[in-house]
């Protein structure tokens, strides 16, 4: 058994040792990620309707095969980082820039920019109930809450342009914010890190055509970074309350987090990190809920759920979609699905919480998955949460697990082979 336990460690070493460092990483791994992500661009190129989705695969299939080439090239780490900077370029930067100077992107983006318009005009950033009323146009509706507003102030200030375009400002804010989440989860490299995650379909997809959901999850990451730390939760309160004030799809990582508190540290700390995630979602949130209650509730509940006038365009083809399509009373049988998902989940976190930050995210990956296969109005892109998530993990996990290793604790062969 001996024996067998420090081989184990050995090839838990190896492992993590290697995922230290972008430079550090296999070629072959590197190689295989970039001709992946090069197959996947070239799919949505292929097989997509939608122009803006096609020009961002042609663009992304031609800059990760050319990432994979240079670093098939060149094995050092200038010639990963000539790798890194190509994809960057390609995958984000020229389709983003592209799109934002033709003023081209998807209905989002105008939602969030017309929001701010609304916010500075007129002190709210959601139409009133009589003009939703009157509409038939589901991008008359802004489901997000109003600190997502935030991001559509440069252009509504400055005018429609490159720089004032909120996609541009969504990737700023996600690049600092997960690196910084990556930091302080205890990643190595951690701006390598970020810049390639960045780069890759998961993030830079969505980020040229859209982008609302991106600076999110890089909130919700900062948040679970703090709770790797002892006394973080007044931090963690503070990065998922500013993700809770801008989309309610970030609020199952606040039960999340405080199941993990609550197991792990005690009530003291659950309740403290509670009380700042409420106060920051009360001073973004509360005034548009004091003065426009009826407006906040018809844009970022009704509207969401399906419960409005007017559908949601989101309509990828899950199995909640097509439940709610496909059966008379279909809607009504999701709508109760989801509530029972969400019951399940809650149970779970009472019976048997997580007591880690990875059983936090791997629970919180979980609730997420099941709420958006069976909304009634989901996208594909959704789908950003719990693959970023389950990336920042990997990464943070290999950064803490080499610390470990090497330090004066760990058995002395294995400490050799993780830094070797």
């Amino acid at each position: 058994m001996g024996v067998t336990s420090i081989s184990i460690e050995r090839v838990e070493a190896r492992w993590v040792s290697k995922w230290q460092s972008v430079t550090r990483l296999p070629r072959a791994w590197l190689i295989g990620a970039f001709a992946g992500c090069a197959l996947y661009a070239g799919g949505v190129a292929l097989f997509t309707t939608n122009p803006l989705h096609r020009l961002w695969g042609v663009a992304g299939a031609c800059a990760y095969l050319l990432a994979a080439f240079v670093a098939w090239l060149w094995r050092t780490r200038g010639g990963i980082d000539m790798a890194l900077a190509a994809v960057l370029c390609g995958a984000v930067a020229v389709p983003l820039v592209w799109l934002a100077w033709h003023g081209q992107s998807q209905p989002e983006v105008t939602v969030v920019a017309r929001s701010a318009d609304t916010l500075i005009h007129h002190g709210t950033p959601y139409k009133s109930t009589e003009e939703l009323a009157a509409t038939t146009n589901p991008n008359a509706y802004n489901p997000y809450l109003p600190l997502m507003a935030v991001f559509g102030l440069p252009q509504a200030l400055a005018g429609q342009g490159t720089l004032s375009d909120p996609r541009v400002w969504f990737g700023l804010v996600f690049v600092v914010v997960f690196a910084i989440a990556l930091r302080v989860g205890g990643a190595k490299d951690y701006l390598r890190w970020a810049l390639l995650v960045t780069a890759s379909p998961v993030i830079a997809f969505e980020l040229a055509v859209g982008g609302t959901d991106v600076p999110m999850v890089a909130f919700m990451c900062l948040g679970f970074a703090f709770l790797w730390r002892s006394r973080g939760e007044i931090a963690a309160g503070l990065a998922l309350g500013i993700a809770s004030s801008m989309k309610a799809t970030a609020w199952p990582a606040l039960a999340v987090a405080f199941a993990l508190l609550y197991a792990r540290d005690g009530k003291r700390a659950a309740w403290r990190f509670t009380i700042t995630a409420l106060a920051v979602m009360v001073a973004c949130v509360g005034p548009f809920a004091v003065t426009k209650p009826g407006s906040l509730v018809k844009n970022t509940v009704l509207f969401p759920l399906g419960l409005a006038s007017v559908k949601s365009q989101a309509d990828s083809p899950l199995l909640g979609h097509l439940i709610a399509d496909t059966w008379p009373a279909g809607h009504s049988v999701v709508v109760a699905l989801l509530i029972l998902s969400g019951v399940g989940i809650a149970v779970s976190l009472v019976v048997r919480p997580p007591k880690d930050v990875p059983a936090a995210i791997i629970r919180l990956v979980i609730g997420l998955t099941l709420m958006f296969v069976l909304a009634p109005s989901t996208r594909f892109g959704y789908f950003i949460y719990p693959l970023a998530l389950v990336l920042w993990l990997i990464i943070t996990t290999a950064g803490r697990r080499a610390v470990a290793d090497q330090s004066p604790a760990a058995p002395p062969d294995v400490a050799v082979v993780a830094s070797g």
